[in-house]
């Protein structure tokens, strides 16, 4: 007898994680805004200093004594000592992005050693690291790296360091709190029983699947330490000029606002669009990673 099965439809193949993070992020309208915002602001600072015609400490010596005003030949005008401000803007974001950005990977992946070890291990361990992330916390960041500024010179990669070294508190909690419920998982235990060593079972089970929180985190701490490299430059003891930081370029705008506020403005619109866009990109990233049935 022929068979009169009717052929029933291919089932769809499930959703993969990647996926439905994706579709969830680029529902959250501000996010999506927030990563158009950086991705520009990488773009200009990249390749804006292969198109503008002036250097960053190129002068023109007849603009020297005052703020120029703004014209064809300079869109923000020039400073007092008759450089070009948009070109020294665009520089300045260079180093700014770049220093918040090393900073906030050295903060990322010291908080997720620290945090790591004291979830899984727990015990002493827990207590010694746990204790020394409270006595961090407990330290005034700000005195204590214009302390640091003070003694040794500023130099991008130290100060790089400095931020890094004092931000990754707040990661090392949050990864502690997802070892302590990931290590207690079937998947976790079922991997123990075959043999797997602890480094094994931190790097090959537990870190893959707090990986989200640990990119949210990261996110997070790049706003942070832009602003901490800006505050430490606008107050001199960040990376010192003629090298431009949008810190140091607010510092030296600060005795013309009357004369030429644009100076002091630019700059400032810089590092408070950045650190919203950092702020909206991080929120999506958590809305979208977070877990959902």
């Amino acid at each position: 007898m022929a068979d009169t099965t009717l052929p029933t439809l291919a089932e769809a193949p499930p959703d993969s994680y990647g996926r439905r993070v994706v579709r969830r992020f680029l529902k959250h309208k501000i996010a999506v805004l927030g990563l158009i915002v950086l991705v520009l602001e990488a773009l200009i600072v990249i390749f804006g200093p292969y198109v503008v015609p002036y250097t960053f400490d190129g002068q023109d010596f007849n603009l020297i004594g005052s703020p120029g005003p703004m014209n064809a030949a300079h869109w923000l005008g020039s400073d007092e000592l008759g450089r070009d401000a948009m070109t020294r803007l665009i520089y300045g974001g260079r180093v700014s992005l770049a220093v918040g950005l090393a900073g906030a990977i050295i903060a990322t992946l010291l908080g997720t050693l620290v945090g790591a070890l004291s979830g899984f291990y727990r015990g002493w361990v827990d207590t010694l690291l746990m204790r020394f992330t409270d006595v961090m916390l407990s330290i005034p960041t700000l005195p204590l790296v214009l302390l640091l500024s003070g003694l040794f010179r500023p130099s991008p990669p130290l100060l790089v360091a400095i931020v890094g070294a004092l931000i990754w508190m707040g990661t090392a909690r949050l990864v502690r709190s997802q070892f302590l419920a990931l290590r207690e998982r079937e998947f976790v235990e079922a991997a123990r029983a075959l043999g797997a060593s602890g480094p094994r079972l931190i790097i090959r089970h537990i870190l893959p699947n707090a990986v989200g929180p640990i990119t949210v985190a990261a996110t997070l701490a790049v706003g942070s330490a832009i602003l901490l490299e800006s505050a430490l430059s606008f107050l001199g003891f960040g990376i010192q000029p003629p090298v431009p930081t949008w810190g140091n370029l607010l510092n030296a705008a600060s005795p013309w606002l009357s004369q030429a506020p644009w100076l002091a403005m630019a700059p400032g619109l810089c590092i408070l669009f950045t650190v919203l866009a950092v702020n909206f990109l991080g929120d999506g990233l958590r809305d979208a990673m977070e877990p959902r049935d």
